[in-house]
């Protein structure tokens, strides 16, 4: 049976990040920034909207071993491929560049910071990561905000230094996600990276960027927050995900507002969308957002156990309404609330990935071993199982 992934230390990720740079580059780095990736409590495909969404920050992350450089030359590597270092200038890394998949996200952010007229010269940089891939936990823009916050602080930026900047360093980042990796996201995945705290979810206002802390100790509570990485293929540039969101922007065109978070009157909405695909994708966006509100004020009110119900109707949303789950998502729920798990849904973008379950922390085995049979009984893959606790924004480690 599986067995759970741990995450790295900090000065572990950081020595991994600082020997690789070394390697590759002959020099020590300037410095290691770590950013991590998230889980999604709830609020899914609602920041593209203009919603609400409720992200933690991850304890696994993404090291990035930085240096800048004299010219315009860029330089990076990555653990996963530590002799393939991609080489180019600053020129090659723009939106239609023909860059490998994973340099997108590594050097993307240099574009994202020199378009908005920041100076920023070339630098080198190596990249290790203990976020799974592909797995629906925003591993992309741990990559980003890594490389980001690095940038941001070897050219003196400032950017990083308050919680104004991180969000604006954040909307430069879903730029560079946006234009130049050419996946459609919202800024769920970049602001749970750079905006959030230990212990706390990140209440995040998408229609202005607005945050709030919500307390978030699942172990004051006696539960856990059990991840199975579903290991089902996930991508989100195969067209899937931005037909979703191309479906909310013309159904929020046609009904006169700027987006879906405008809507009050969801029955009223819906009577003017003929379109019966329409109607399933803004029903799933209202709905969602206020279920995300709902989840808040349970969990201010010290109610942490009765949000089960709340993720269980969010995942049939995401299944019915938004057609984003798979057979492997669904079978996370199902085999967990089986085992006695308080609430299961998928978390991210969906077509894989991803899902969690709210369960007793002394159940964590019985559980895994739960979706272990379950998956095996399915003729599925073996899946993967973390544990998520509300974790710390990035930030220079070494």
């Amino acid at each position: 049976m599986s067995t759970l992934q741990p995450a790295w230390t900090n000065a572990e990720g950081a020595d991994l990040a600082t020997a690789l740079f070394a390697e590759t580059f002959g020099s020590a780095p300037a410095g290691v920034w770590a950013s991590p990736g998230r889980v999604n409590l709830i609020g899914e495909h609602t920041d593209y909207n203009g919603g609400l969404c409720l992200p933690i920050a991850l304890p696994h992350r993404t090291f990035a071993a930085l240096s800048p450089r004299s010219d315009d030359v860029v330089r990076v590597v990555s653990d996963l491929a530590p002799q393939a270092v991609w080489a180019g200038t600053l020129d090659d890394v723009r939106p239609g560049g023909d860059l490998p998949g994973w340099v997108t996200y590594a050097a993307g952010p240099a574009w994202a910071l020199r378009d908005a007229g920041m100076t920023v010269h070339g630098f080198d940089a190596a990249f290790a990561s203990c976020v799974p891939l592909g797995s629906g936990l925003s591993s992309s823009a741990a990559i980003e905000c890594a490389a980001a916050l690095g940038l941001d602080e070897v050219y003196d930026l400032g950017l990083a230094t308050d919680d104004d900047g991180r969000a604006r360093l954040a909307a430069l980042c879903v730029r560079s996600e946006n234009l130049v990796s050419g996946a459609p996201t919202g800024g769920l995945d970049q602001a749970a990276s750079l905006r959030t705290s230990a212990g706390q979810a990140l209440l995040l206002d998408c229609r202005d960027g607005h945050t709030e802390p919500v307390p978030f100790d699942l172990a004051a509570e006696g539960l856990a927050l059990l991840v199975v990485d579903t290991k089902a293929p996930h991508a989100l540039v195969d067209g899937q995900y931005a037909a979703r969101r191309a479906s909310c922007e013309a159904a929020a065109a046609t009904l006169g507002i700027p987006t879906l978070r405008e809507i009050t009157d969801l029955d009223a909405a819906l009577a003017q969308l003929d379109d019966p695909v329409a109607r399933q994708r803004v029903r799933h966006v209202v709905t969602e957002i206020a279920r995300v509100e709902e989840f808040v004020a349970l969990v201010r009110a010290g109610r942490l156990r009765d949000v089960g119900p709340l993720m269980i109707a969010s995942h049939e949303s995401l299944r019915v309404d938004y057609e984003v789950t798979v057979p492997e998502l669904d079978t996370v729920v199902s085999a967990a609330m089986a085992a006695g798990a308080l609430g299961a849904r998928m978390t991210g973008g969906g077509f894989g990935g991803s899902a969690i379950a709210l369960i007793e922390a002394s159940q964590v085995e019985a559980t895994v071993q739960a979706v272990h049979d379950a998956f095996a009984e399915r003729g599925f893959g073996e899946p993967a199982f973390l544990v998520a606790v509300a974790a710390d924004a990035g930030r220079r480690v070494a």
